[in-house]
């Protein structure tokens, strides 16, 4: 009986001789070469707006009508630093009760009831509408219109009374002002994030038998937060800077105390440079804060 003959594999040697294997004593194939692509337009634009940046640096720094030694002596000024910190106060009531509004509004306008979504949908057209300076000037001059505010039973009887001009002062009237008007945006963006939410997800809230209001704040909240973040950023940087019209009640916030300083020493330039420093600091602050809240719930999401 013949035994079953077995293949034996070539050497390596054998298996590279063929067409495109190298001969013997024959130089390698030469490497492509990687030639990298030009981009002559990003060199002249770097280039100018470098030029340019010297330029104003050199404006800024040469240029003795700046007055940067009157800046310095008046930027960590006592009265300064207290219209500071009445600014940060009245951004924060202005946002906190605008979102807490705002999210009521927000809810009315998804609502299927049609009056509290008609509600909703004027209370927003309206207060978006009328300029904010209008709106300060209305609560800060109520009294003209209502001597005596009552409380007591709707259409009926009144358990007490008091006086507008005692219940509503400059800066109660400031932080009804920057609230209602902040509300109105606040309530859109919030709506905007609430139907950024997968409406599967309500439904299998529901299907699962839980509560609305851990629904709401649970489930559709912590989801809605990516998309109402980047927009609340930047209503809560926009709104330092809108505390400034506050000036027409002559609250002490800092733009009118900037104002106050340079009408007694006449170094208007030097004075605006002050508030323009606070207020960069301020928002630029604010913007860190706001990359790292977007961070946050950006968790688990490409």
């Amino acid at each position: 009986m013949s035994r079953p003959s077995v293949e034996v594999p070539a050497p390596r040697s054998e298996l590279l001789d063929g067409p495109g294997a190298p001969v013997d004593g024959a130089a390698p194939p030469p490497v492509p070469k990687v030639v990298t692509t030009k981009h002559p337009g990003r060199w002249v634009a770097a280039a100018a707006v470098g030029v340019l940046l010297a330029m104003a640096a050199s404006a800024l720094i040469t240029n003795p009508a700046w007055d940067w030694g009157v800046v310095g002596e008046y930027l960590f000024a006592p009265s300064v630093l207290r219209a500071v910190l009445f600014t940060l106060q009245l951004t924060g009531m202005g946002i906190v009760f605008g979102f807490l509004l705002g999210t009521v509004l927000a809810i009315m306008r998804l609502s299927r009831n049609p009056l509290l979504s008609s509600v909703a949908w004027g209370y927003i057209a309206l207060f978006r509408s009328i300029p904010l300076i209008l709106q300060l000037l209305f609560w800060y001059n109520l009294a003209l219109l209502y001597q005596r505010i009552s409380f007591g039973v709707p259409f009926g009887p009144a358990f007490f009374d008091i006086g507008t001009m005692e219940l509503i002062g400059p800066v109660t009237a400031a932080v009804l002002g920057l609230s209602l008007h902040q509300a109105a945006y606040c309530g859109e963006i919030v709506r905007a994030g609430l139907l950024s939410v997968d409406p599967g997800q309500r439904e299998a809230a529901a299907a699962l038998g839980i509560p609305w209001a851990r629904q709401l704040f649970r489930i559709i909240l912590p989801q809605a937060m990516r998309s109402i973040v980047p927009t609340a950023g930047n209503e809560i940087i926009g709104l330092v800077k809108g505390t400034s019209v506050v000036y027409i009640m002559a609250l002490p916030e800092l733009f009118y105390q900037v104002q106050v300083i340079y009408s007694r020493n006449g170094r208007v330039i030097a004075l605006l440079l002050v508030a323009t420093i606070w207020y960069l600091a301020i928002t630029s602050v604010l913007s860190v804060a706001q990359h790292y809240v977007e961070r946050h719930y950006a968790k688990g999401r490409a």
